[in-house]
């Protein structure tokens, strides 16, 4: 079959696709505490049909990491993702229920971990709805195991050290996700115990500024906005609260083609606790 379309694809291109043999469907909804929202119990209510939740929170993660939802070693992502049905020629789609808040953060771990043929539902479930589609309530079907092995493309995660010297880079751009509250320290971080403000030399994009009402905005848009801020030539690392939203800008560089992007996985949930990483605040 024909590859997807990548790294977006619509609601109507996803519902022409749906019989595809080689096609998996993820359900990535993940939601803040403050919420009080479960998107595993969401997930077992209703879903895309066929689809499988994927958990970044509590499971595909590093189960002896510090800091949240920290990048899993290769071989815990691909049992894993095997468990989910996936296979190395799988084409996969993923999805959220608050349109574009989690899925990009599953379409860059399946990318760090070598797997290219990964899609973003545009819109996520309120847009598959919005055209119309329907979703499926019955209990969820145990997948046949895949086959996928995973290939760890390093430098697409970084770590804290790697920022310091970027910061310090002319070559390298810093870009933080959090809205400018947090970004400039006015605003307390909902996370305990984080000192407020941001690393000293970065810039603000929070990426609630690449989104229209739960899409992507048009690629000449996002254009302008990176335009302000960094050069196609430099090395970005996106940073947010925890390593979630700054997918959100990893995913706008690379609809405009910027070449070389990494996101700093342990974010202001690991630069704000330790004390030894200089912060600034406006």
């Amino acid at each position: 079959m024909t590859a997807l379309p990548t790294p977006l694809i619509s609601a109507e291109q996803l519902s022409a696709r749906l019989n595809d043999p080689d096609l998996v469907i993820l359900d990535a909804s993940y939601f803040m505490p403050a919420m009080q929202r479960d998107g595993v119990a969401e997930w077992k209510a209703q879903r895309l049909a066929n689809a499988q939740h994927f958990d970044f929170d509590t499971k595909i993660c590093d189960p002896d990491a510090e800091y949240p939802h920290t990048m899993p070693s290769p071989e815990l992502f691909s049992e894993a993702v095997q468990a989910l049905g996936i296979n190395q020629d799988s084409q996969i789609v993923v999805y959220d229920s608050l349109g574009l808040f989690a899925s990009p953060r599953v379409w860059w771990m399946f990318r760090a971990m070598g797997h290219e043929q990964v899609t973003i539902l545009n819109g996520g479930l309120p847009a598959w709805l919005a055209a119309g589609f329907s979703l499926t309530k019955t209990a969820p079907e145990t997948p046949t195991r895949g086959n996928f092995v995973a290939n760890y493309q390093a430098g697409l995660f970084c770590d804290a050290e790697t920022v310091l010297m970027a910061l310090q880079d002319n070559s390298s751009k810093v870009l933080d996700a959090r809205g400018a509250g947090r970004f400039s320290g006015q605003e307390a971080e909902p996370r305990e115990g984080l000192r407020s403000g941001h690393m000293p030399g970065a810039k603000n994009l929070p990426f609630t500024d690449l989104l229209d009402n739960g899409y992507m905005r048009p690629t000449e848009e996002l254009k302008a906005r990176f335009s302000e801020l960094a050069s196609p030539d430099q090395q970005l690392i996106f940073s947010c609260g925890s390593g979630v939203t700054a997918c959100h800008l990893a995913l706008a560089a690379t609809l405009i083609g910027y070449p070389n992007l990494s996101v700093f996985d342990g974010s202001w949930s690991e630069w704000g606790a330790r004390p030894e990483l200089p912060i600034a605040r406006d």
